[in-house]
């Protein structure tokens, strides 16, 4: 699953214009830890933890570096570079260094497998 590219498919039914992306299987994702996809040019930290899949932008929003390759625990994911904590569920960081939140994206679970909600206009446009 780590460094996966995926193109949006036809399923156009997230909420906003957004697209459903195939991302990989449940199985291949172990609770408290994260990977790297990229989805149509947007580069996507999905990280496990307590159970439930979440997805953000993969650059943190103060050193902007891979969030992917921090630490992922009870519902926070900590930057590697200089320590920020971002929530899982909101992209808000917990205290500084961060002071901006990371977009999230809509995750689901379909027979096994992970789709994310990507915007539509991802590809090339600014994040964060």
């Amino acid at each position: 699953m780590s460094g996966e590219t995926a193109s949006p498919g036809a399923a156009s039914d997230a909420a906003g214009g957004s697209s459903w992306v195939a991302v990989g299987t449940l199985d291949h994702l172990a609770d408290d830890t994260a990977v790297h996809v990229e989805l149509d040019g947007l580069p996507v930290c999905l990280a496990r933890s307590d159970g439930v899949v979440h997805a953000l932008l993969d650059e943190c929003s103060h050193g902007r570096v891979a969030l992917s390759d921090g630490d992922v625990a009870g519902g926070y994911l900590e930057c590697w570079l200089h320590g920020s904590r971002f929530d899982l569920r909101s992209g808000v960081p917990t205290g500084p260094p961060a002071t901006r939140p990371v977009p999230v994206y809509p995750v689901r679970i379909t027979a096994g497998g992970i789709d994310v909600a990507v915007p539509a206009t991802s590809g090339g446009a600014a994040h964060g």
